[in-house]
């Protein structure tokens, strides 16, 4: 059943001629300035040559992806398939429904193509009449001229994708990325139903191929991607700044991490996109969820509350840092014995991250002085030490408070590159112009009977955005701070302005 017959039609549409001839009349003449060339147009031929070299005579297609209802007939907030947006270099909410294209050209190479919905005119029944596309409801979108002036590829219909993607099906290879539109996918599909089925089973397995090529190419950074990368960090302490000040409210109003969660995501509305990922707002207890995005505790006078929070500016880069403050201001004794064991990790980590280094090397690191503060607090089995917990195989009773991973890549996507086999990414060495999170943390539930007291419902954890450069490492999320004294001394600052 489709969806037009799924929902019932309330709008009345007027549909007399004159009516649609008065609607169509009257508009002042649309601006004659071109669209100017994106910066990002100059960076991406180079993406794309690199990908027309792998695949070679191959037509590969890349949708953007659809609009997806939210509930009713409203949709939510689109936003691109991350491997059509560093293709194409089109972030934000741009282009629903668009699909890219590199068209296998007989000299060789590949040329640039964008299918999508351009610009209908002013006498149209779209103009007026669809509430889902229509430029009287969503505004106007670019026409094929505008989008071939600001991404330098060729511009078409949408209309004609079905018999482009089609075209010579017999004789050219045709790929697809299949997690970024289903109704795109099936299409393909169609366009393979000559093929036996052992042939249409290696097709598939290359439609991987595409989708982990496209993942793993984006592990390296170039100057552009840094430099978005740097914005979002800069935006996203920003943010964290404007929590600082707005604790007390917080704490005042209840329900304070939901008025938390609130504060972060308008400055990065404001300052990007939006959030790149639900932020967790965690206070007290709340903090030993790893994924609390629930965010509808209360903010209370001698608390820690952890902040997972990062900006996504609009060309989808997102930032990704958390930072575990005192309520109040001050870390009592027992919150700042856990702190500063999350810190001494983090420095570890930090100090591993460097060219040539594995990227496992990060985490062993860091989960090294984790092992060794657990040891120490006598929280280890009896006859388990350091050595014997770090145990693959037959350890990892440390896992107990502290469950995930250091780091991930970082980039387009919060967890960016998770396509990646294994030994392009946990076992591949560290490049400059790589960019990941290093997030130690320390987890100890309320109702722990493992842990003393004085620890039970501490939740720590402390993750910076890492640049790696030719020499080491950036910190890009350096301007907040991690020390505790420092931490307490900028919260101070922030609450005397």
């Amino acid at each position: 059943m489709s969806e037009k017959q799924q929902t019932a039609e309330h709008r009345s549409r007027p549909g007399g001629a004159a009516f649609r001839e008065f609607v169509a009349s009257g508009w002042a003449p649309r601006g004659t300035e071109p669209t100017p060339r994106a910066e990002v147009a100059d960076l991406t031929p180079a993406r794309r040559e690199a990908l027309s070299a792998a695949f070679e005579g191959a037509r590969l297609v890349v949708p953007a992806g659809g609009l997806k209802v939210r509930s009713n007939d409203c949709d939510y907030v689109f936003r691109p398939h991350t491997a059509f947006a560093w293709l194409t270099g089109l972030g934000a909410d741009r282009e629903p429904d668009a699909v890219f294209v590199l068209e296998p050209l007989a000299e060789g190479g590949h040329e640039a193509q964008i299918f999508f919905r351009p610009l209908a005119g002013r006498d149209t029944e779209e103009f007026f009449g669809d509430s889902r596309y229509g430029e009287f409801w969503v505004g106007a979108r670019p026409s094929l001229e505008d989008m071939a002036n600001e991404l330098g590829i060729t511009a078409r219909h949408i209309d004609e994708f079905a018999d482009a993607a089609a075209k010579d099906a017999g004789a050219t290879e045709v790929l697809v990325v299949r997690d970024a539109d289903v109704d795109v996918t099936a299409q393909v599909e169609r366009i393979r139903a000559h093929l036996d089925e052992a042939t249409a089973e290696k097709a598939q397995e290359r439609d991987l191929e595409l989708g982990r090529w496209l993942s793993t190419a984006r592990l390296t950074k170039d100057a552009w991607e840094v430099g978005q990368m740097r914005e979002a960090c800069d935006a996203t302490a920003r943010g964290f700044e404007a929590v600082v000040a707005d604790l007390p409210e917080a704490v005042r109003r209840g329900r304070g991490e939901r008025w938390v969660e609130g504060v972060f995501g308008l400055h990065a509305r404001h300052a990007g996109n939006g959030v790149g990922y639900d932020s967790i707002c965690a206070s007290g207890d709340h903090a030993n969820t790893l994924h609390w995005i629930k965010n509808t505790g209360d903010v209370k006078d001698g608390d820690l509350i952890l902040v997972d929070a990062g900006v996504e500016v609009d060309s989808l880069f997102t930032a990704d840092v958390t930072r575990t403050l005192p309520v109040n201001g001050t870390y009592s004794p027992a919150q700042r014995e856990v702190y500063e064991a999350v810190l001494a990790a983090q420095e570890a980590g930090l100090a591993a991250a460097k060219p040539g280094a594995k990227f496992s090397d990060v985490h062993a690191a860091a989960i090294r002085v984790i092992a060794e503060r657990l040891h120490g607090w006598g929280l280890l089995p009896d006859g388990v030490d350091v050595e014997a917990t770090l145990d693959p195989e037959n350890g990892q009773f440390h896992r107990r408070w502290m469950v995930h991973g250091t780091s991930h890549h970082l980039g387009l996507d919060v967890h960016d590159c998770a396509l990646a086999r294994k030994e392009d990414y946990m076992d591949a060495e560290l490049k400059p112009g790589m960019i990941i999170t290093i997030e130690p943390g320390l987890y100890f539930k309320a109702d722990d009977e493992l842990v003393p007291d004085r620890f039970r419902g501490v939740g720590v954890r402390i993750e910076d955005d890492i640049l790696i450069t030719e020499d080491g490492n950036e910190n890009l999320s350096a301007s907040l701070p991690r020390d505790p004294d420092d931490v307490e001394a900028w919260m101070r600052d922030v609450w005397s302005r």
